[in-house]
C-alpha cells in the first residue's frame, strides 16, 4: 500500500502542471505565427496539411522537423550557454565521418572559440531572467 500524497505535493503536482499548460499554449500560438511567416499568407496555410501525402508520414515528418527546429532556435538564441554542447555534437559528427555537416556546426564553434564575450552574438546578453521571459 502506497502512502497518501501530501497535499503540498498535490498543491505543487497541480500548479506545475497548469504553468506547463500554459506554456503549452504560448509555444503553439508561436508556432502558428511561424507557420503563417514562414507561408506567406492566411489562404495558404491549407498546403500545410499536404492532403497528396499519407497523413501518418506527414506527421512524423512535422514532429521530427519541429524538434530539430526547436532545439537549432534555442542553441542559436544563446550559444555561448550551450557551447559545450555544441563543441561536444560537432566532436560526433567529427568522430562519425560525417565531415559536411561537421564543417557547418564548424562555422558556429569556430567563431564562438575566437569571438569575445561582449560582442553582442547572445540575444539576451547582461539580462536577468525576469527580463527574458515573456
Amino acid at each position: 500500500m502506497t502512502a497518501p500524497t501530501p497535499p503540498v505535493t498535490v498543491h505543487a503536482d497541480e500548479a506545475l502542471a497548469a504553468r506547463a499548460a500554459h506554456s503549452a499554449e504560448q509555444i503553439a500560438g508561436f508556432l502558428v505565427l511561424g507557420q503563417l511567416d514562414t507561408i506567406g499568407r492566411p489562404d495558404k496555410l491549407p498546403h500545410d496539411l499536404w492532403p497528396d501525402h499519407d497523413p501518418v508520414v506527414v506527421q512524423a515528418v512535422w514532429d521530427r522537423a519541429l524538434a530539430v527546429g526547436y532545439r537549432a532556435g534555442l542553441h542559436a538564441s544563446r550559444p555561448r550557454f550551450h557551447r559545450d554542447t555544441l563543441d561536444r555534437l560537432r566532436g560526433q559528427l567529427e568522430a562519425a565521418g560525417w565531415q559536411a555537416m561537421a564543417g557547418r556546426a564548424a562555422a558556429v564553434t569556430d567563431l564562438l572559440a575566437v569571438t569575445p564575450v561582449d560582442d553582442g552574438l547572445d540575444a539576451h546578453a547582461g539580462m536577468g531572467v525576469e527580463e527574458v521571459l515573456w
